[in-house]
């Protein structure tokens, strides 16, 4: 009976999530994003005159770059809280998950610190989409693709 009544009080006294400003508020983030990316592949192409694909992979080694630093100065945290999931879907979710592993435990070493817990949050991402690309990628195999 006391957890039933806590539970009460307690939700009643929970903040209420606000889905849709927060699903706009990722949508646009997100959006922003790809608009900022878009413009660095262009940039890349037309200022280092790089193929479409080499500007493509250095726009995303930007993004992992900017995250991280973001990461590292205590600021991409705050960006999230305002701007949702729109920042956390891209490869900046990831690279924020490896640097802060990694600032966590940079005090034990190099090899008990950073190497053992760099992938402490993102190694299920990791194993999750290899054992999911093989799983697909079998069943295009049988289906007749090549």
């Amino acid at each position: 009976m006391k957890n039933l009544k806590y539970e009460r009080i307690a939700n009643n006294h929970k903040p209420k999530e606000k889905k849709s400003k927060n699903a706009l508020m990722a949508f646009l983030s997100g959006g922003f994003l790809g608009l900022v990316a878009e413009f660095l592949i262009n940039f890349y192409s037309n200022c280092f005159s790089l193929s479409r694909n080499t500007a493509s992979t250095l726009m995303v080694v930007t993004f992992i770059f900017i995250a991280s630093l973001l990461t590292a100065l205590g600021v991409f945290d705050k960006l999230v809280n305002h701007f949702k999931c729109g920042l956390l879907i891209p490869i900046t979710g990831f690279a924020h998950s490896m640097t802060s592993s990694a600032m966590d435990y940079k005090k034990e070493g190099l090899i008990y610190g950073i190497g053992m817990n760099i992938f402490k949050l993102s190694g299920s991402v990791i194993l999750y989409g290899v054992v999911s690309a093989w799983f697909f990628g079998m069943i295009r195999y049988f289906i007749g693709g090549a």
